[in-house]
């Protein structure tokens, strides 16, 4: 991958995922997806990206917009960072080739049009899981496998969370 592109570059619309896949498919490579809030970076989230990264040749991360994370439930204070700075910051990560905001409750769409070979989550999610109506149940993980690709998820880093950060902060 050239990781010379400036970061702002690769920061996407929903529209250019196809064309992008295309171009990575072209030349041969493995496209991974995964997608979250990331709204304090801190290391449990570069430790997972990097993780992530490894399962493929591309990887792509879908960010959750504002409205998204306020419907999330995340809490009244949240996001704390606004979307185009956390974009921006995932962007900037080397193991990062793409970013794209969305707005939908899941990814979904994005999955959908991506066509991802490897979907990915967290420990806290279940690749398994065939039941939509389970907390654990990986959005797209249905889709993904359907057209070939794999569903893994990735242990999350003990103590790290967005929320244990901001209860410090609140003190």
């Amino acid at each position: 991958m050239d990781r010379s592109v400036p970061n702002h570059q690769r920061i996407h619309v929903l529209e250019d995922l196809r064309a992008l896949r295309n171009s990575w498919r072209s030349e041969g490579l493995k496209v991974v997806f995964t997608n979250g809030v990331f709204d304090l970076l801190h290391r449990g989230h570069v430790t997972y990206l990097e993780q992530a990264a490894a399962l493929g040749d591309a990887l792509v991360v879908g960010v959750n917009d504002d409205a998204g994370v306020r419907r999330l439930g995340k809490g009244e204070d949240r996001p704390i960072v606004p979307e185009e700075d956390r974009a921006m910051v995932i962007a900037a990560l080397r193991s990062v080739d793409a970013v794209v905001l969305f707005g939908e409750d899941t990814p979904l769409n994005l999955v959908l049009a991506l066509e991802p070979d490897v979907l990915v989550k967290g420990g806290d999610y279940d690749a398994d899981s065939t039941d939509p109506a389970d907390p654990r149940f990986i959005v797209g993980s249905t889709e993904v496998k359907a057209m070939g690709g794999t569903v893994a998820t990735i242990g999350l880093v003990p103590g790290r969370s967005t929320t244990a950060i901001a209860g410090k902060l609140k003190g």
